[in-house]
């Protein structure tokens, strides 16, 4: 596999990384995961911005963005991946500088790390749908940050593992926020319900795509707090995410979702979103 690393590309075994990057000490940083399609990203302007956003809220500069995203963009070239979907990852943390906490002074160079690989979308998981769990949201107050600061999302999504369920849905002080890597939504008579953007939720760009498209379709929505004790009501639930797309949801905890299947308007949504071209 051949990566790009601090303005090279090179073999992934090649790349080396400072003991001392405060990405590695304290998840000092930020990421951003993109699909593509025969070699074209989707919604790659709203990626980018995401980035952007992340960066400045972390105070991290000298960070040439446009350089990276064209070395994201050659890295399917690289990779013989111009053909099918497939999927990137980029990464860039503040530096290497000895341990402190606060920003070291001057400030180091960033770190940037950037790969791409095949992506399998999950067709048989869109077809029967999923089980989640519902969890404790245990994470800080930037969830709108895309940060390296991952660890209540693993032991969230651990957790439904572990139950043998495909993700896990997070719930603070009573309402449901978002999944461990996913955004959630719920259907409750043809409308569509899903929580506002806020400090506790991640800006999805497959949620803003899954809004776009129930305008398209003359889907009703609403944004509010749904409260998990009011989700066993819902018709259907569902999540959204870049490599996840839009799941439907057919099990929670130990209940089922409607009548087990996939919803109606859940399949709605995943044939459009399925029949978006690359943009």
């Amino acid at each position: 596999m051949t990566v790009y690393f601090n303005g090279e590309f090179m073999p992934k075994d090649d790349v080396s990384i400072s003991p001392d990057d405060r990405g590695f000490v304290f998840g000092d940083g930020v990421y951003e995961v993109a699909r593509a399609e025969d070699g074209a990203f989707f919604r790659l302007d709203a990626h980018r911005h995401r980035l952007a956003r992340s960066l400045d809220a972390l105070q991290i500069s000298d960070v040439d963005t446009e350089a990276l995203w064209r070395a994201v963009q050659a890295l399917l070239a690289r990779n013989d991946l111009t053909e099918g979907p497939a999927k990137a990852y980029l990464q860039v943390t503040r530096g290497a500088a000895p341990r402190q906490h606060a920003f070291p002074t001057p400030a180091p160079q960033p770190t940037v790390y950037a790969r791409a690989a095949a992506h399998t979308p999950p067709l048989d998981k869109w077809a029967e749908g999923v089980k989640v769990v519902l969890h404790p949201d245990q994470r800080w107050d930037r969830c709108d940050v895309k940060s390296l600061n991952y660890l209540p999302n693993v032991l969230a999504n651990q957790a439904a593992q572990e139950a043998d369920a495909y993700e896990a849905v997070l719930v603070r002080d009573g309402f449901v926020t978002e999944g461990s890597h996913s955004s959630v939504a719920a259907v409750f008579d043809g409308t569509v319900a899903l929580h506002p953007l806020t400090n506790h939720t991640l800006p999805s760009v497959t949620r803003e795509v899954m809004l776009e498209l129930c305008n398209d379709l003359g889907r009703p929505v609403e944004t509010f707090p749904v409260a998990a004790d009011v989700l066993p009501e819902a018709d259907e639930v569902f999540l959204m995410g870049t490599t996840t797309g839009i799941m439907p949801v057919v099990q929670v905890d130990d209940w089922t979702v409607g009548d087990g299947t996939p919803g109606p308007v859940t399949q709605e949504l995943l044939e459009a979103f399925r029949a978006l071209t690359p943009s």
